[in-house]
């Protein structure tokens, strides 16, 4: 946190001194526990974790986030809110499948439909659970101390094919034989270690190889790796099935890690998510040799995560177009998508609502950054609000990174009947207000009051932060009205959102103006500036913008701009 001297003319003061939004509050705060702070799946050997924490892991996230169809196409499941879901299509019905203790995400159905394979974090790895659907157990099937990702069944529902760090804390390909919900074999490393000697920046010096998918006949996957590139995530390449085949680049263009290339039954497309050059992902077909891409949907939002369904005649995904996630459907050869809403939920254990009111010590409504954690260490958030979370957690006091959600004064959560924590803060300027609520069978309201430490407003000084990017990562559609929203929570008075580049992805380019967002008021500033990215000397913030500085990176090893 930062302070502004507020003149008789308002005029905003350069300072160098920044945290970013999803973390001011504990950042500020830090202090000699501050080391015991540790990165989230900290086994992962991968430079410039940020990248591939907020575009390539699952999150945690209050809509749907990945999906996939029932062999007869009539039903999906899909996760939400850290567990798996099915509903069937025409329906407003969801039924839940898991409840914890972990975050449950990347569900795969098996084609003969017995069994659903999916990711599950916990105990500080991600592994991968099996469901036996007919008889609603789950089971262990990987648990190696390591993050495994993006399991996909085989089409004769044999073997699994999926994404590890088992080996070195590098992003590799992983087949394993499947029988009866149990492994038949261990798990084999089919993509070959490789230094690529080249002088990457944001990557590691070491090819990764991700996102798996099988062909038709059973015998060869297309997958994304950055083999032979400098710059970017990667390509798509195809391969036979097994170790020491030799993958063939099919098509490049950078794909930020969100590409998750799903190929059709027949083997004559692969759907994918791509930017191409744009400010947001939207679906592409190619055929299964790469071809031209052929763009599906348009959008200034993002569209990811897509899936066939089995006659290949729909392709259900995930959007942000309304802000948070929602899961769609969209028929081939085109058409409008449907969204697939859940307006009920019926959970495994029932559930109760508990509304959370923030007031002052006036009882007047106050807005705030919420954190409520049950006993096994997971947060919950309300349906209408966004998750977020900490990049790193101290293993001594938890067993998950903190999750919140900011909330304008009043929100009301289903929670199941136990053992609760709160906490709430609004900046530094307020006191941290932690409780312990038992939630039982009846509704209830928890109220907090936020007491004021100090006012600097009243002094003549604004709490800022001048370095937030609105869009850049993650799961979400951002806008002014709501990044207002956002720093009102956490009682920041002065917001620069600094458009930024990720490779040559530039989202909130539009937004720029050397005046303030029109959502500013007279006692806060959302104003658009510039990061000015290069990988040689830095990264740099232009503030006080009057023209935009285009093209803004530079300096980025083997393209046009190198040095």
């Amino acid at each position: 946190m930062f302070c502004i001297s507020v003149e008789p003319s308002p005029r905003l003061h350069q300072t160098s001194r920044s945290a970013a939004l999803a973390t001011f509050a504990l950042a500020a705060i830090a202090g000699p526990a501050a080391a015991q702070r540790e990165t989230v799946l900290k086994q992962i050997d991968v430079p410039h974790n940020y990248y591939f924490r907020e575009m390539y892991l699952p999150q945690f996230t209050s809509g749907p986030g990945w999906v996939t169809w029932s062999p007869d196409g009539a039903s999906v499941i899909y996760a939400m809110a850290g567990s798996l879901w099915r509903q069937t299509l025409g329906s407003t019905e969801a039924t839940q499948l898991t409840d914890g203790p972990g975050y449950d995400a990347q569900p795969d159905w098996s084609p003969d439909g017995r069994y659903v394979v999916f990711t599950s974090y916990r105990n500080d790895a991600v592994d991968l659970r099996i469901l036996d659907l007919p008889a609603g157990v789950e089971s262990s099937l990987l648990a190696n101390r390591a993050v495994n990702l993006e399991p996909r069944w085989s089409p004769d529902g044999r073997t699994i094919a999926f994404v590890s760090t088992e080996y070195r804390g590098r992003w590799h390909l992983f087949t394993v034989s499947v029988g009866g919900g149990r492994l038949t074999n261990p798990p084999l490393m089919i993509t070959t270690d490789r230094e690529s000697g080249l002088p990457r920046y944001y990557y590691s010096r070491y090819d990764h190889f991700i996102s798996p998918t099988w062909s038709p006949d059973g015998k060869e996957l297309i997958f994304v790796s950055n083999a032979g590139r400098i710059w970017g995530s990667g390509g798509f390449w195809r391969m036979e099935a097994h170790r020491d085949a030799t993958p063939r680049q099919i098509w490049y263009e950078e794909t930020t890690w969100k590409a998750r290339p799903d190929w059709s039954r027949d083997g004559k497309r692969v759907v994918y998510s791509s930017y191409l050059g744009r400010s947001w992902n939207q679906l592409f077909l190619m055929t299964q040799d790469g071809g031209d891409p052929f763009q599906l949907t348009y959008g200034d939002y993002d569209n990811t995560n897509p899936r066939w369904s089995p006659d290949g005649s729909k392709i259900a995904y995930i959007s942000n177009a309304g802000g948070n996630t929602s899961l769609k459907v969209i028929d081939l050869p085109g058409g409008d998508p449907t969204t697939v809403r859940a307006t009920t939920l019926r959970y495994r254990v029932p559930r109760t609502a508990v509304t959370i009111r923030i007031v002052d010590r006036a009882g007047r409504p106050v807005g705030a950054r919420v954190s409520v954690t049950g006993e096994d260490g997971r947060g919950f958030v309300p349906r209408d609000a966004w998750a977020h979370a900490d990049d790193g957690f101290d293993r001594r006091e938890r067993r998950f990174e903190l999750t919140y959600f900011h909330t304008s004064g009043a929100s009301t959560l289903a929670l199941a009947p136990g053992r609760y924590v709160t906490e709430v803060t609004k900046g530094l300027e307020f006191g941290r207000e932690v409780d312990t609520i038992i939630v039982g069978a009846e509704a209830t309201t928890h109220r907090v009051t936020l007491s004021r430490l100090v006012d600097l407003p009243a002094r003549g000084w604004w709490s800022g932060d001048l370095h937030v990017h609105m869009n850049y990562g993650g799961h979400y559609r951002n806008t002014p009205e709501r990044l207002r929203f956002q720093a009102e929570a956490e009682d920041l008075h002065v917001v620069e959102n600094l458009v930024v580049n990720k490779e040559a992805r530039i989202p909130d380019r539009t937004y720029f103006s050397s005046d303030p967002d029109p959502v500013s008021t007279n006692g806060q500033i959302i104003k658009h500036d510039e990061e000015y990215h290069t990988s040689y000397w830095g990264h740099s913030a232009q503030i006080g913008l009057r023209e935009f500085l285009m093209p803004n990176y530079a300096a980025y090893v083997n393209t046009a701009a190198g040095s």
